[in-house]
């Protein structure tokens, strides 16, 4: 048996078929923290199937449902339902998600990212002076908000993969939603931090109280909006939400939004589809990678960075005290800032903006990788003047696009009895996304709230007369960093592990160290996954707080390394198959999750 936290009586009995269960819940006491907080957890091990996600009580959803025949799919589908409720600040069916699959044979990759609506144009962020707005300003606004696609994408993954009736996927979250749930610390703090969420009739009137206090860790929170919606969501399918009073209540939130209105339009959630794309799978020494093409700039990135450092001579001990070290660290910064320079430069939705040399693979060729890691000098950080490469020819000539803001998600990592396997990263972008709730139009208290992934478009469309390739266009899909990986052994094809993590940008960082972790330090999955942080976006460096010691600081900043200390909130879920076929699962420290199996 899987170790599991003790719940009391959490889980329901399976007996009965899935058909005819009632999914009831006692609330699991979690002790509070806060979201930048660090709670030690125990690593688990399984045998035969494990499920990882960003809350206790989504977790056992996915058990339940591998316990009941279902398969990795189905699990995944029963968990973002009740993640939308529990963790709603980070995903739900307001958002979109990037799928990766196994099915003992192919991997394949689920695009469900959100799409730009069709009315509107590079100026989208850009104010009557033609400057781009305050972030916050378009994030909390119906500019923001994309056709979401977490649905469209589940529902054509099940459609392939699924054991399991679509409609009894949704029972758990149906009955936390209805018979409520306890809040906890993490949802509590991140309401209470909140600024603009109240703004939101319908989203203040289900997190605050009447004079403003927000809800409680532990008090019981119902959601019967939520509830009525996913109902008929069960019954009718992902359609319910792009067409009639469901669609119609979004799109006129959207379009009312009091400061700043958007331009989605009924039109645009009725033609969105979701697809699938060809899959990334990079050789990496002993293992394959594989994770998700642009419009995801995660695996390239990542792999970026991992083929950089295989370049530079090796440093004996990366671990010095259970931390990496400086030397380690000035290494992987460095690879990290020619890799973010490449991204800013050239990743896109591969729909509007071409290849270099006309296949992403060319960022990573080993001879390109090479030329990079010369640039890296052993004493001295590039700083912030790491220029992009030339990987290949190009048509348009593309300016670097501006840094801004990137937030959000939630990953979920599963392994089914069968050898199936999935890593999801989903989101509605920022902490509550747009600020923007819909109660489907039912009147009932609550409802989903809808994301601000528009947001992670560039707000400035040119640099120098020259395009920004993630600019704002009709149609298009927003770059995004979320990293759902899947790995495998490159002698005998079988799986090695799922992993990924929240985070905005900062998930390439926490997804790339943690393979490193894996593949060379010799640590499990939750060893992996409690080494403290480090990440640059190509300015300044960060290191997690009161991880590091000071010396390690001080020998980053006498290699020219502006340095500071910050929390880095990563929530990285892993599960790793050993060498004796057995599985171990990791959950972040830094967040709710657990791992729950047999």
């Amino acid at each position: 048996m899987l170790q599991r936290l003790s719940f009391g009586t959490f889980s329901c009995l399976l007996a009965l078929p899935m058909s005819a269960l009632a999914f009831t819940y006692n609330s699991p006491s979690i002790e509070p923290e806060v979201a930048s907080g660090y709670e030690e957890k125990p690593g688990w091990s399984a045998e035969r199937f494990a499920v990882a996600a960003a809350n206790p009580l989504a977790t056992d959803a996915g058990y339940q449902v591998l316990k009941a025949g279902g398969s990795a799919i189905d699990a995944t589908v029963a968990v973002q339902m009740v993640l939308a409720l529990v963790e709603p600040q980070s995903s739900g069916i307001g958002g979109g998600a990037f799928l990766m699959h196994y099915d003992g044979n192919e991997v394949q990759a689920y695009d469900g990212r959100e799409t730009a609506p069709s009315g509107v144009d590079e100026a989208l962020f850009l104010n009557e002076e033609g400057e781009p707005l305050e972030f916050m300003e378009a994030v909390a606004s119906g500019l923001s908000v994309g056709v979401p696609g977490t649905l469209r994408v589940l529902e054509m993954a099940h459609a392939e993969h699924g054991k399991l009736p679509w409609k009894d996927l949704f029972s758990p979250a149906i009955t936390l939603a209805e018979e409520g749930f306890a809040v906890s610390p993490r949802l509590h703090t991140s309401v209470a931090e909140e600024t603009y969420l109240q703004d939101d009739e319908l989203a203040r009137t289900l997190y605050y109280s009447q004079d403003g206090q927000p809800v409680e860790a532990g008090e019981t929170l119902r959601n019967p909006a939520l509830a009525a919606i996913l109902r008929t969501i069960a019954e009718q399918g992902s359609a319910a939400l792009y067409q009639g009073e469901f669609a119609e209540d979004l799109v006129a939130r959207v379009q009312s939004h009091p400061q700043r209105p958007g331009e989605l339009t009924l039109e645009d959630l009725n033609t969105y589809e979701a697809v699938q794309r060809e899959p990334l799978c990079t050789p990496w020494q002993q293992w394959e990678v594989c994770g998700f093409p642009p419009p995801s700039s995660g695996h390239l990135t990542i792999m970026q960075i991992l083929g950089i450092l295989d370049h530079l001579p090796m440093v004996e001990a990366p671990l010095e005290g259970g931390e990496p070290g400086d030397t380690y660290l000035h290494q992987f910064l460095e690879a990290s800032r020619l890799a973010f320079a490449d991204r800013g430069r050239y990743i896109a939705d591969p729909d509007f903006v071409e290849a270099p040399g006309g296949d992403w693979k060319t960022m990573l060729a080993p001879e390109y990788l090479q030329t990079r890691a010369e640039l890296i000098e052993n004493d001295v950080s590039m700083g912030e003047n790491a220029e992009p490469g030339r990987p290949g020819e190009l048509a348009t000539s593309w300016a670097t696009q501006p840094q801004q803001p990137e937030y959000g998600t939630s990953h979920i990592s599963i392994l089914d009895e069968e050898g199936n396997a999935v890593a999801m990263t989903t989101t509605i972008e920022q902490a509550f996304g747009s600020r923007i709730m819909s109660d489907g139009g039912t009147g009932l208290a609550g409802g989903y709230l809808l994301n601000n992934e528009l947001t992670d478009f560039s707000f400035t469309p040119e640099v120098d007369g020259e395009p920004v390739a993630n600019r704002v266009e009709p149609g298009k899909r927003p770059r995004s960093s979320m990293s759902p990986t899947l790995v495998f052994e490159r002698e005998s094809g079988e799986l090695v592990a799922s992993l990924g993590s929240p985070g905005g940008a900062a998930i390439i960082h926490y997804t790339a160290r943690t393979l490193a972790a894996l593949r060379d330090w010799g640590l499990d999955a939750q060893e992996a996954l409690e080494l403290p942080h480090a990440i640059t976006l190509g300015g300044p460096v960060y290191l997690e707080q009161d991880r590091f010691p000071e010396e390690t600081l001080k020998a980053l900043q006498e290699r020219g390394h502006e340095v500071s200390e910050r929390e880095l909130t990563s929530g990285l879920q892993a599960l790793v198959r050993q060498e004796d076929g057995t599985l171990r699962g990791g959950a972040d420290p830094r967040r709710e999750g657990v791992v729950m199996g047999d």
